[in-house]
């Protein structure tokens, strides 16, 4: 069969191992990492409450736990990965356009968290040896980084490597273990901001300028915080079936994925905001980056201690997030020639290129550019797979003519015109809106409001106009059938 290997097979019954607390573990890990704090830390940055900053995260994480759940539920089912299961309602060659624009958004969060995690290791050796900020120049100008800089970033880079080439067990074991360290890195984190800041009162109250303004604006600004909470995780609501595959039960994956998204979100987003909230207090000035913070706490001691939090934080999320997906995508092009290894080594390579300490610079532009800019993307193929897999099929797959050439999911020589269609259809709005925020200028009318809410604008559209389509398409064959009959 060539659009199948070893990887990209259903999972057979006795390789479903994931309980519902591993589950719940994979969550717990991906969610408490340092973007998930500038999540909301950089909206109390840009002048957010923290209230209004946590609500917009908690309200969208409880959204976007819906279509994770409905996509697992494919995974859980058949045992296929999301490339797979798009082939449903792409085709067994059109399938390879959401993989791919999953898998690109992929390499670009994957360069982003491991320099966020070079980072951090960066400034464990500087608490170390201060001398690592003094090493000869040997990377160009134009790179961005000193040499001490880039020798960490590397050096993360290989740890992800490492740990992913070993395969899928080494990340349930690093996700079961690593996350109720997490949790306590972050515990302490809050209870520094109340001791430092004189009281909870204190660390809670909001300045008197804080917040949205009043009036219609609400709105479209509160668009783009809820948009940018949800879109956060609009990569794991396509690619979910990656992991849902190896759960025991639906019962596990909707339960462990019901513990530990929500709270972990608004916990860790909670910290993000109100530590954020509580540094114009302490330092006179917002600190939305805890690296930035952390580094600045003093005492070397708890430098190190912090920092090594961070490096475990940032491991989990990016290996289980923003390796495995990808991987999985450029898999699925070339199957007998590209193994999960294979595409995993080609996402850590487009990590490096993307040169991605660039992209993570601007709080601002990270989450209503970027964030924003591919939930636009990503969500009218969440829109189309869903409405494929629950209206149209019903929830039933023909397993083997996913991975074979002229069966159920053949369609037009390999492509689904119809989903196609939809998700240009669903992105198409949110276009004028991303064109001007890519200038650095707000969006702002009526293109402004539709890019403001783009992942639900094109996830509701996209599905509407599969539907339709596929309803009139069935149609057209069925008077094709009886016109030939006659």
């Amino acid at each position: 069969m060539t659009l199948a290997n070893t990887d990209l097979l259903p999972v057979p019954q006795d390789r479903r191992t994931w309980s519902w607390w591993h589950i719940a573990a994979l969550w717990i890990g991906m969610a408490i990492c340092i973007p998930t704090y500038t999540l909301a830390s950089g909206l109390v940055d840009q002048g957010w409450t923290w209230q209004a900053a946590v609500g917009a995260v908690i309200l969208g994480n409880v959204v976007v736990l819906l279509p994770i759940a409905l996509n697992s539920h494919a995974g859980t089912r058949y045992g296929i990965p999301f490339p797979v299961l798009a082939r449903s309602s792409f085709g067994v060659l059109g399938a390879n356009i959401p993989a791919i624009l999953r898998g690109l958004v992929a390499c670009g969060w994957f360069g982003i968290q491991t320099w966020i995690g070079g980072w951090a290791i960066y400034k464990l050796f500087e608490a170390i040896w201060p001398g690592i900020a003094t090493l000869p120049q040997i990377l160009p100008a134009f790179v961005g980084l000193n040499t001490g800089e880039f020798l960490c970033f590397l050096l993360f880079w290989a740890m992800n490597v490492w740990i992913v080439l070993r395969g899928m067990d080494s990340i349930k074991f690093l996700e079961t273990w690593g996350s109720p360290f997490l949790l306590a890195v972050g515990a302490a984190l809050f209870i520094w901001a109340w001791v430092r800041s004189g009281s909870l009162a204190t660390m809670l109250a909001n300045p008197p300028t804080a917040g949205p303004s009043s009036g219609p604006a609400v709105a479209t600004v509160f668009g783009a915080g809820l948009t940018s909470a949800v879109a956060f995780w609009g990569t794991m609501a396509l690619s979910i079936p990656d992991f849902s595959r190896y759960a025991r039960s639906q019962r596990d994956q909707v339960v462990g994925q019901a513990v530990g998204l929500p709270g972990t979100m608004a916990l860790f987003a909670f910290i993000g905001a109100v530590v954020t909230n509580a540094t114009l207090v302490i330092f006179g000035t917002r600190i939305s980056d805890p690296v930035a913070l952390l580094a600045r706490i003093g005492g070397p001691l708890m430098i190190m201690l912090s920092m090594a939090g961070l490096v475990v934080a940032t491991l989990t999320t990016n290996i289980a997030a923003n390796i495995v997906a990808p991987a999985n995508a450029f898999s699925n092009i070339a199957p007998h020639k590209i193994t999960f290894k294979q595409g995993a080594g080609v996402t850590a390579v487009i990590g490096i290129l993307m040169m991605p300490w660039r992209l993570y610079n601007d709080a601002a532009a990270y989450i209503f550019t970027w964030l924003i800019g591919y939930g636009a993307l990503l969500g009218p193929v969440a829109g189309i797979m869903i409405a494929d897999y629950f209206v149209v099929r019903r929830g039933e797959l023909v397993v083997d003519d996913l991975y074979r050439r002229g069966g159920s999911y053949e369609y037009s020589r390999g492509f689904n015109w119809i989903a196609i269609a939809a998700l240009l259809l669903g992105v198409a709005p949110s276009l004028p809106g991303f064109v001007t925020a890519l200038r650095g200028v707000p969006a702002r009318g009526g293109f402004g409001t539709i890019y403001n809410w783009a992942w639900f604008v094109g996830f509701i559209l996209s599905a509407l106009v599969y539907l339709v389509g596929m309803r009139v398409g069935a149609g057209s064959r069925e008077q094709g059938a009886v016109g030939v009959g006659i």
